[in-house]
């Protein structure tokens, strides 16, 4: 599927070079990093796609799209990434022929990142393939992530229709918008899963899809203030799931990925038809997302916003306490301080400490119910919500890829944490941009830390533009406590962006 949709993309910009006038931007860029610790510091790593992982690499990525024209009432774009790496690799456990041994894992040599074409009409945008997204609400260069689709993970080949834009909403004269958008998305990490798995305990996922969609609602930006409220839903279903028992498969079970799955996944239906499913099919979890927006004088805007979220009715319900992603993003106007955000960051409620249902135990003569230890991001049924072991969501909240021990879940969703950003340029030729946070964890719902976990990760970013066109940039990061180790990686990239223009014959 994958090789398909690369080949329709080249062939779609070559066809339409060769046959009308178009405008085709491309970039091509050589990163390279090195550092201590077994992995890249979290600030390096995070909401760049997944494409940067390891301790020691260097990735050469060339991209190219041709943009749909919003300005006509039918149009068209396509866009491809393709990336070249050279990387160390890091050691993880495995169980096999009775004994523990280490073996090193590493990205392929050779992948695509992108690869989609899309068709608009009006305001509708429909999307086949893998491409880059990430938060509606949040500044992607200075936010933590967003709690459900962020951008931190590599994107997934799938098919998506929505509203390009806000649109506004009929009879409303524009005070009112509206823009939504559903997909479903095929992760394609299994050999990933595969690799990395210690085949000891728990269990492994391979084959499963996931579902996400959004709806909002905006009033008028025109004015001084407006408000942006809406919702965001995703879902995991289908797949394998292979247990094992101190290093022997115990059990396997096939979840149904048919028709009536898919249905569900969008709109959520009593499970039953799936082993040991009693509820809603899948994984399910979202945000319930508000943001706030002032326009001051002298070109600063203020934005305060929150992110709710939910992995059940109870979550839904707002019955999680204060869990969710408070921040505050400012615009100043100036150079030298362009923008700046602070975000608190508590998933410590979980609708609270236990879960108790009297349907999961058959007889039981207790008919109370307590319905809590959401566990967010983790789920019985799948590896938690990660592509690659990098979390589909906030990267606060360390994933996989960080269990050298091979174990396929999130180990710390209990988690509370505070992120500080700043960017500005001073001169045309000179930008900068510095983060910083501190987290404490406390293990999950079902498996607690006796003792807390910190991490304290810091960043600092120097952009030099030597022309139009080539730009270089170097990163210093460094992850400092037990949550996640310690290391500290720097990063040197030189990139040059330009356009094409195709005339017609």
């Amino acid at each position: 599927m994958k090789k398909a949709i690369i080949g329709t993309v080249v062939a779609a910009l070559w066809a339409a070079a060769a046959m009308a006038q178009m405008k085709v931007n491309y970039e091509v860029a050589l990163m390279s990093g090195t550092g201590s610790g077994n992995l890249a510091p979290t600030y390096i790593s995070a909401l760049r796609g997944g494409g940067v992982t390891q301790q020691h690499y260097g990735v050469l990525m060339g991209w190219a799209a041709r943009e749909v024209d919003i300005t006509k009432r039918l149009s068209w774009g396509a866009g491809v990434e393709l990336c070249a790496a050279a990387t160390s690799t890091t050691d993880y456990a495995r169980f096999e022929d009775g004994a523990w041994s280490q073996h090193g894992e590493r990205p392929s040599h050779v992948w695509a990142n992108q690869a989609y074409v899309e068709g608009k009409y009006r305001g509708v945008l429909l999307t086949l393939g893998a491409k880059h997204c990430g938060s509606l609400l949040l500044d992607p260069q200075l936010s933590s992530g967003d709690l459900i689709y962020s951008g931190n993970a590599r994107p997934m080949m799938g098919v998506k229709a929505g509203f390009l834009r806000f649109q506004n909403v009929p009879l409303t004269r524009g005070w009112l918008q509206v823009k939504g958008e559903v997909g479903y998305y095929k992760p394609a990490d299994d050999s990933w899963l595969e690799n990395h798995y210690n085949y000891y305990n728990h269990f492994l996922t391979t084959g499963w899809w996931l579902n996400y969609k959004n709806i909002y609602l905006r009033s008028d930006p025109g004015q001084r203030f407006s408000v942006t409220f809406g919702m965001q839903a995703a879902c995991q279903f289908g797949g394998d799931n292979v247990f094992y028992e101190k290093g022997k498969e115990v059990r396997r079970v096939k979840q149904k990925a048919d028709a009536e799955a898919f249905f569900k996944a969008l709109v959520p239906g009593s499970g039953g038809s799936n082993a040991g499913d009693n509820y809603y099919e899948g994984n399910h979890l979202g945000s319930w997302d508000l943001s706030l927006d002032y326009n001051l004088a002298h070109r600063q805007w203020l934005r305060a916003y929150v992110q709710k979220p939910w992995e059940d009715g109870s979550g839904i319900g707002l019955r999680n306490g204060w869990d969710g992603l408070y921040g505050v993003e400012w615009h100043t106007g100036t150079k030298y301080v362009e923008a700046a955000v602070v975000e608190y960051l508590d998933l410590t409620n979980q609708s609270g400490p236990i879960h108790w249902a009297p349907g999961d135990h058959e007889g039981t003569p207790i008919t109370t119910e307590a319905t809590g230890a959401d566990d967010y991001y983790n789920n019985y049924a799948f590896n938690g919500y990660q592509v690659r072991g990098m979390s589909i969501g906030s990267p606060m909240v360390p994933s996989s890829i960080n269990n050298f021990d091979g174990y396929m879940r999130f180990t710390d969703t209990r988690l509370r944490g505070v992120h500080v950003a700043v960017m500005g340029a001073p001169s045309s030729r000179w930008s900068y941009r510095l983060k910083g946070s501190y987290r404490a964890a406390w293990g999950t719902p079902f498996m607690p830390r006796q003792k807390k976990a910190t991490c304290t990760s810091l960043m600092a970013q120097l952009t030099y533009t030597l022309t139009n066109h080539w730009r270089c940039s170097a990163i210093v990061a460094s992850d400092r406590g037990s949550l996640c180790g310690d290391r500290t990686g720097g990063e040197l990239t030189i990139s040059y962006k330009g356009n094409l223009t195709f005339k017609k014959k």
